[in-house]
């Protein structure tokens, strides 16, 4: 008899993991029974979860670390057994920016695009009208990946710019309604805003942090421990579904699916350009190719690196305005569980990587790694300014950022 278990998600290109499992009928073989329940806001996710309405969250990965610090509610300890994806992220501007910073019809350097922004927000804080970002939630992969490039570039984030959090779903009306400047939003959120020419892609995140941590597979601490067995089993089903996924042979298949009206009631033909790396950056332009824009399989992409928990500690830490407590960072890294991750696929023939943690920002050339089992071969990591995080010094680190 299988097991069943309730996830919530928003209508994003990056919840497709679970709901491929389900679909292509992975997770049966795994004997699990897998119910949706779709919302539109990040908040509506976490309440739902919280209150056991649904037993895993499709989740940013900072909120799953802020709700089991207690940052903005009362604490109550999440646990991320597996990434479901890295980047897969864009900064989607008002063409009247684009054209002011210089973005053209590919996309732009950061460190460049960044130097004529800076330029540009000065000029806009002088008429008092400063440029406004839009991101998905305070605590989000989005906002910490744009605020760690604002401020590489010499831009001040919520003093030289404003920064306010748009729901995914209404991130193309608020770029087309003029209340903010800029979008950074998952897909297919940016194609939505470029095809009715209120936005142009200027950035994709992977340009910032080529493998950040983006969206992840949150569960209440309680319930990983009693539903184990169906944990496990699920991310099994998520693995099998992430090798049919990033087979282009299942393309059309596979965005026909994510499409539909109880997903993500969308355009297949915008997804499925997501789903192969290709994004139209302007409306009436050419389609480019960006590889690896999403990030959902290859070298162990859904391993769950404590070191990159502790780098969205850090950032929580810089972006809060709070003191770094070691006590805290602890139990921000023991939210990633790269243990049940270890334990759901030991013996399947599928890779492990031999460490649980990592320097990132450290890889600029294919290298081979060390693995629990398997083989793997890691690409590069690198952050756009240079910069490496080692998560053996996060003061460190803390004190050297800009």
């Amino acid at each position: 008899m299988s097991q069943e278990l309730t996830i919530g998600f928003l209508p994003l290109v990056d919840a497709c993991l679970p709901i491929l499992a389900r679909e292509h009928g992975f997770a049966e073989e795994e004997g699990v029974s897998l119910r949706f329940v779709r919302d539109m806001t990040w908040a509506t996710v976490l309440d739902r979860l919280l209150y056991g309405y649904s037993d895993a969250a499709h989740m940013v990965a900072p909120l799953a670390i802020a709700t089991t610090l207690g940052r903005g509610r009362p604490a109550q300890p999440l646990s991320v057994p597996f990434v479901l994806g890295l980047n897969g992220n864009a900064i989607t501007m008002a063409p009247e920016l684009a054209a002011r910073v210089a973005v053209t019809g590919g996309l732009g350097d950061p460190a460049v695009i960044g130097a004529a922004l800076a330029i540009e927000a000065r000029r806009r804080a002088e008429i008092g009208r400063p440029l406004r970002f839009g991101v998905v939630h305070r605590y989000s992969s989005h906002s910490y990946v744009l605020r760690y490039w604002l401020a590489s570039s010499g831009i001040r984030p919520d003093r030289d710019v404003e920064i306010t959090t748009v729901a995914p779903p209404f991130c193309a009306d608020a770029l087309e309604t003029g209340e903010v400047d800029a979008i950074c939003v998952g897909e297919p959120w940016n194609s939505v805003a470029v095809e009715r020419g209120a936005g142009q892609i200027a950035l994709v995140t992977a340009q910032i942090w080529r493998r950040g941590v983006e969206k992840v597979l949150a569960l209440r601490e309680p319930v990983l421990n009693d539903r184990r067995d169906a944990t496990e089993a699920l991310i099994r089903a998520m693995r099998k579904a992430g090798a049919h996924f990033v087979d282009p042979a299942n393309l059309e298949t596979n965005a026909a699916i994510l499409a539909r009206p109880e997903y993500l009631d969308g355009d297949a033909r915008l997804i499925q350009r997501a789903i192969s790396d290709r994004l139209l950056l302007s409306r009436g332009g050419q389609v480019v190719h960006y590889p690896d824009f999403m990030f959902q399989y290859r070298e162990a992409a859904n391993f769950p690196w404590v070191s990159q928990a502790e780098w969205l500690y850090t950032q929580m830490v810089r972006w809060d305005d709070v003191v770094f407590d070691p006590e805290n960072a602890q139990r921000a890294a023991r939210v990633f569980r790269p243990d049940v991750y270890r334990s759901a696929l030991l013996g399947t023939g599928d890779v492990l990587p031999g460490a649980s943690s990592k320097v990132e920002g450290s890889v600029g050339q294919r290298t081979a790694v060390t693995t629990q089992q398997g083989s793997m071969t890691l690409e590069s990591n690198r952050f756009f300014d240079g910069m490496v995080f080692d998560p053996t010094d996060l003061r460190g680190y803390l004190a050297r950022l800009p």
